[in-house]
C-alpha cells in the first residue's frame, strides 16, 4: 500500500487561491526556468523557501567553476611573468 504525500505549508498559507473571480497568488509562489544538469528543460512554480537548496547549490557550483578559472588565469600569469623576469 502506497501513501499519499501532502505538502503544506509550515506559514499555514495557500500558495494560489482563486476567489471572487480573482487570483490571489502568495508572494513567494515563484516560477522557476530552466535546464538541469542532465539537460532536461524545468519550468514549474513552487515556494521561494523551497527553491532556497537548489539555488544555493547553483551557487556554489557556479562560484567553484569561477574559482578554477581564477587560479588558472593565476598561474598562466605568474608563468608569463616568470618568463619575463628571467630575460
Amino acid at each position: 500500500m502506497e501513501l499519499e504525500e501532502v505538502v503544506t505549508c509550515p506559514l499555514g498559507s495557500t500558495c494560489v487561491e482563486v476567489k471572487d473571480n480573482k487570483i490571489y497568488r502568495c508572494a513567494w509562489h515563484v516560477k522557476m526556468k530552466g535546464i538541469d544538469a542532465s539537460g532536461e528543460e524545468h519550468d514549474e512554480w513552487k515556494c521561494a523557501i523551497a527553491w532556497q537548496p537548489i539555488l544555493m547549490t547553483e551557487v556554489s557550483k557556479a562560484s567553484r567553476s569561477t574559482t578554477a578559472a581564477t587560479e588558472s588565469f593565476r598561474n598562466e600569469m605568474v608563468k608569463a611573468n616568470d618568463l619575463v623576469l628571467l630575460k
